[in-house]
């Protein structure tokens, strides 16, 4: 019969027998991959290496919030014919009038239109002529000056669309209008600015399509 004391060596030895065991079969089961062991991150512990035990999966970065765009969407180009490589289109829906080079978009404008009792009409427009400054008369079209829709005012960088009096014009007084309503009698009001860059870079012969309005039809200017 073994003493206790022998009994208790032969116990210890059998446990670090089966230790040694025990870790010589996790080596050889564990992947090859385990050499670069993975990080797991336990609440309030800094990161820990635990070999065969998988890193908890990483937070999906949250996606920027994208900006929002400024001004009406960019409609489609009109499907006009084009010698000066400008087209333009005064949509009533915006108030905005989009303008085109060559194919590509430019730029876009806040305008404003005929109202409802004087609209501008629908259709296809050919800028004509240009005048720096120039008073515009409704007289010229049998409306008397002194009439209640009588006007004679002095405009700047206005550039002629027909030849029954419609001009795309510099208007500083309806700048608050533009981009919101209708305040004219026709014409299509736009600001200092963008009046002069009109006067200084469209070419006569330019299509400018209306769209959208109270006007009615499909207007079409003659080119001159």
């Amino acid at each position: 019969m073994l003493s206790t004391t022998k009994h208790a060596r032969r116990s210890a030895a059998k446990g670090v027998l089966a230790a040694v065991a025990g870790t010589i079969a996790v080596a050889l089961v564990m992947p090859a991959s385990a050499h670069a062991a993975p990080i797991t991150i336990i609440p309030g512990l800094p990161p820990v290496e635990i070999p065969g035990v998988p890193a908890p999966p990483k937070p999906k970065p949250k996606p920027k919030p994208q900006a929002k765009q400024n001004g009406p969407a960019v409609p489609g180009m009109p499907a006009v014919a084009s010698r000066t490589g400008w087209v333009a289109l005064a949509d009533d829906a915006t108030h905005t009038i989009h303008w085109w080079h060559n194919g590509s978009y430019n730029r876009a404008m806040p305008i404003s239109m005929g109202t409802n009792k004087h609209p501008t009409p629908n259709g296809t427009y050919y800028t004509k002529e240009k005048h720096r400054s120039m008073y515009m008369d409704s007289s010229t079209y049998g409306v008397p000056v002194n009439s209640p829709e009588g006007y004679r005012t002095f405009v700047e960088y206005a550039t002629r669309m027909d030849w029954n009096g419609i001009f795309i014009h510099a208007a500083p007084w309806s700048v608050a209008q533009q981009g919101n309503s209708n305040a004219s009698h026709g014409c299509i009001n736009i600001s200092m600015d963008n009046g002069r860059w009109v006067f200084d870079t469209i070419p006569r012969g330019t299509p400018i399509v209306v769209r959208g309005t109270v006007g009615g039809g499909n207007w079409r200017t003659p080119r001159d």
